[in-house]
């Protein structure tokens, strides 16, 4: 039996630090790794690099900033034979094959690049929806794609890790992908380093799990996290270290982080990133679909926590596929309001703008106007007392936001405005530019042609599972606590709900979802009890957009989570919130005020003063 392969998690994102590549592949004498995985790729940059391919735009439908991360991290690399990969190929991951293999030659080493296809699916989707108008759904609005107002560009299908662990098998040592899922680089390794194949549910169901809680590099040591506070001392919060999971060959899991660097691994930072985009208890995977309903963690060492209670179940029949048009432009002007009478000074603008664009207005898809923030009281600082105006407007045809007729009465409305009007004199935003819808449907896995495209010309093919699922389209929800009784927890003080309970938020599409959670059993049988689907309707207050809310509680780490349906005004690529990642749900849920049990405040280290 094998040791257990030690993955490091060297990218989250295209937009995370280039450093990881280098910095683990450098350190390996002391936090040796078998693999470096690279997660590059999300519904952001997917639609803007699927618009690049399908209008065939110089430059390469790549992300290039994997180039720039691995490059000097390459003879390292070799040096201590360590494999990497990565699913930066966007839209063109022959090329990225091609850009990276010449890299390799350039630096004399001996690393061999294979890359994997067949997430490119638009000839498959146009085919079969012609034939069949109702096949594909969008699993966010239940919208058919043959009735879907905008014109495919360009689709792309999730895949499953099992085309990298061949690719590894036969030699790779880097190997670039496409679009497959977040978690499948992580599976592809593990899977490789123990000879798994399709049956072994359990082991890559927690493997599958591993890859969800790494994929984001630091956030599971300390970014994005709620409890940053306490990083603090010593500097922690700087430099974060990169994740390590380790996986042994029965599938246990105990995640890890690089020695001597800031940041820090424990129950809540891993309670934090599981909650993280997660879509309901079960977690579905072109390979596996682990059940999180009895997830646990335990902390076992410094910086070092187990993962048990995944549960296993064969992967569904079909995989999650993005399919992307031109939607349109938007443009957006500024204007800051500064002291008392903040939503007055607002509306009195908002009626002088809309009369000023009444021409305008019927060829506008989108005009919001969005007042953000709230100065505070007494205002120490002349900052503490501003708040901004944002006038979005979007279009199908750029003329019609033409910064003439669009940004140029508004800022000539300077003179005409609330007492201390000033607008943004950094203009570049009104300029228009190109927003790109994203329709999220799902097809079936034996229209996929799953390929690994080996350095010496050789073409492996990956063929579907043979042996698959049907889930219920509705993920299990629970609208409250289902427990007898109601239980008292003594003297309550009015306070923000953060003040006890962590929490984590993001996007999927249009949806948005938020888990929170505590650290000690009596506040979760206060929690669960206070969460319910009609109490997180009334922390929504506003935002709430009278569109369905699932629940589920996940006991072991003490978690209440929710997914709201629908909330992100049509996901990353063209809405036209600033909260662009849902990731200021959480926060916005934290701060509002809940009757939170005296004596849980005692000692408190969560959010803000009392």
């Amino acid at each position: 039996m094998k040791r257990p392969i030690r993955i490091g998690g060297a990218s989250g994102a295209a937009s995370d630090r280039r450093s990881g590549f280098a910095q683990l592949a450098s350190g390996y004498p002391k936090n040796p790794v078998d693999v470096l995985i690279g997660d590059f790729m999300s519904e952001g940059n997917m639609t803007a690099l699927a618009v690049k391919k399908a209008e065939g735009a110089a430059g390469g439908a790549f992300e290039a900033v994997f180039v720039d991360a691995v490059r000097p991290a390459l003879a390292d690399i070799a040096k201590y034979g360590i494999k990497v990969v990565v699913n930066a190929g966007g839209s063109d991951t022959q090329l990225l094959h091609k850009t990276t293999a010449e890299l390799v030659k350039t630096q004399n080493l001996r690393l061999k690049v294979a890359w994997i296809s067949g997430d490119e699916v638009l000839p498959a989707i146009l085919q079969r929806s012609n034939f069949d108008p109702k096949a594909f759904v969008n699993i966010y609005t239940n919208e058919a794609l043959s009735t879907w107002p905008f014109k495919p560009l360009y689709a792309q299908a999730y895949l499953g890790g099992l085309g990298i662990a061949t690719a590894l098998q036969k030699g790779a040592d880097i190997v670039i992908c496409g679009r497959v899922s977040d978690a499948s680089l992580v599976i592809g390794a593990a899977a490789w380093w123990h000879g798994w194949g399709r049956t072994q549910l359990p082991q890559l169901a927690n493997t599958l799990i591993a890859g969800h809680l790494i994929e984001c590099s630091t956030y599971i040591t300390g970014g994005n996290f709620t409890g940053f506070r306490d990083l603090e001392d010593g500097g922690r919060w700087l430099d974060l270290g990169y994740p390590i999971a380790e996986i042994g060959a029965d599938g246990d899991v105990v995640i890890t982080k690089e020695k001597g660097r800031g940041g820090v691994v424990n129950v809540a930072t891993c309670t934090a990133q599981l909650l993280y985009e997660i879509q309901g208890p079960w977690y579905f995977n072109s390979d596996v679909t682990a059940i999180l309903d009895n997830v646990s963690f335990t902390q076992v060492g410094e910086d070092r926590v187990s993962m048990t209670g995944i549960q296993s179940a064969p992967p569904p029949a079909t995989t999650k596929v993005g399919i992307t048009a031109h939607g349109g432009f938007q443009s957006v002007a500024t204007y800051f309001l500064v002291g008392l009478d903040i939503p007055e000074k607002a509306r009195m603008f908002e009626q002088q703008v809309r009369r000023v664009l009444s021409a305008a207005i019927p060829h506008f898809s989108l005009l919001d106007f969005q007042l953000l923030g709230t100065p505070a009281p007494n205002p120490q600082t002349q900052d503490a007392a501003t708040a901004t105006l944002r006038i979005v407007a979007q279009a199908q045809d750029p003329a019609h936001l033409d910064p003439r007729t669009f940004l140029r009465p508004i800022v000539d409305l300077v003179m005409s405005a609330y007492p201390g009007g000033t607008f943004d004199f950094d203009l570049r935003q009104g300029v228009p530019r190109p927003l790109y819808e994203y329709f999220v449907t799902k097809m079936p896995q034996t229209d996929l042609r799953h390929r690994v495209h080996m350095p010496d010309g050789a073409v492996v093919e990956v063929p579907p599972p043979s042996v698959t699922k049907m889930f219920p389209p509705q993920q299990p929800s629970t609208p409250r606590f289902e427990g007898a009784g109601e239980r008292q927890f003594g003297e309550t003080v009015r306070a923000p709900l953060g003040l006890v309970a962590h929490a984590r938020s993001g996007d999927k599409g249009s949806d948005a979802n938020v888990g929170f959670f505590v650290t000690e059993d009596e506040q979760f049988e206060w929690l669960r009890r206070l969460l319910s689907v009609d109490r997180m309707k009334e922390l929504l207050a506003g935002e709430y957009n009278g569109k369905e809310i699932d629940r589920f509680e996940l006991p072991n780490i003490r978690a209440v989570h929710f997914l709201l349906h629908d909330h992100l005004d049509r996901g990353v690529s063209c809405t036209s919130t600033v909260d662009f990642l849902g990731k200021n749900v959480a926060e916005f849920l934290r701060a509002r005020e809940v009757d939170i049990p005296r004596r849980f405040l005692r000692n408190r280290k969560i959010g803000g003063k009392l």
